[in-house]
C-alpha cells in the first residue's frame, strides 16, 4: 500500500482508476487519438477536446475534411516574411512590399496577432517588426531566442522612430527596455505606446479604440 493512503482511500483511489482506464479502453481508437491531439492545443483541456471530438464525429463529414484542409494550409501555404517576421502568404509580405507605407517608423510587436490587432485599428501606417515572444527568464527565453538581431539592420534603410508596442506586463517591460537600450546609441528615436492598455492585457485582445488612443499617446522611451 502507498505511503500515506489509509485501507479505505487506497481502494476508492485503485477503483477510480480502474474505471477510468475502464472508460478509456472503451473509446475508440480514433476518437482518443483525436481527443489527444486536442489536449496539446493552448487553453482546451481534457473536457473541451472530448467536446470538439465529438462535434465533429458527429458533425457534417465535410466539416472535418474542411477543418483537415486548413490545418495542413497553415503549413503549406504561409511563410515568415524575411523582413519584418509576420505570418504571410508571400516573402516579403504585404505591408512590407507596400509603396504607401511610411517607411520611417516601426512597430516591435511580440506576435503576429499583435500586428493584426494594430492593422485593424486603422491609426498606424508605418511597418512592423515581430519578434514571436517576448524575453522571458523563468521560461529560458532570451534575446537569442526571439528575432531582435533582425531588428537593427533595418534601421539603417532611413528608419527615424522605433515604436515598442510589446505588451504592458513584466516580460513586455524587460522586452522594451532591452531595445531601447539596444537602439539608443543609433541614434534612432524610440517611443513606448501610452497606458491606454490596461497592466498585464495583451496586445491582441484590445479593442480599436484602445490600440488607436494608444498610438496616438505614445511617449518618448
Amino acid at each position: 500500500m502507498p505511503f500515506g493512503f489509509s485501507q479505505d482511500r487506497f481502494f476508492a483511489f485503485s477503483l477510480e482508476t480502474f474505471f477510468a482506464k475502464l472508460v478509456l479502453m472503451q473509446i475508440p481508437k480514433s476518437v482518443a487519438n483525436a481527443i489527444a491531439e486536442f489536449e496539446k492545443l493552448p487553453g482546451i483541456g481534457p473536457k473541451s477536446a472530448q467536446r470538439l471530438t465529438y462535434y465533429l464525429l458527429h458533425a457534417p463529414k465535410e466539416h472535418s475534411k474542411a477543418l483537415a484542409e486548413a490545418v495542413a494550409q497553415l503549413k503549406d501555404k504561409t511563410v515568415l516574411c524575411s523582413v519584418c517576421f509576420n505570418v504571410a502568404e508571400e516573402d516579403p509580405c504585404e505591408v512590407c512590399g507596400s509603396k504607401v507605407r511610411d517607411r520611417s517608423v516601426i512597430m516591435v510587436v511580440e506576435e503576429p496577432l499583435d500586428a493584426l490587432a494594430l492593422e485593424r485599428s486603422h491609426s498606424f501606417s508605418g511597418l512592423y517588426h515581430v519578434l514571436h515572444g517576448a524575453i522571458a527568464p523563468l521560461d529560458n527565453i532570451g534575446p537569442d531566442e526571439l528575432y531582435l538581431k533582425e531588428l537593427l539592420p533595418r534601421l539603417k534603410n532611413g528608419v527615424k522612430e522605433v515604436i515598442l508596442a510589446t505588451n504592458p506586463n513584466i516580460e513586455g517591460e524587460a522586452t522594451a527596455m532591452y531595445i531601447q537600450r539596444l537602439i539608443s546609441p543609433l541614434g534612432v528615436k524610440v517611443t513606448r505606446i501610452a497606458r491606454g492598455l490596461p497592466t498585464g492585457a495583451d496586445v491582441e485582445y484590445a479593442d480599436e479604440m484602445t490600440l488607436s488612443r494608444a498610438i496616438e499617446g505614445r511617449v518618448d522611451f
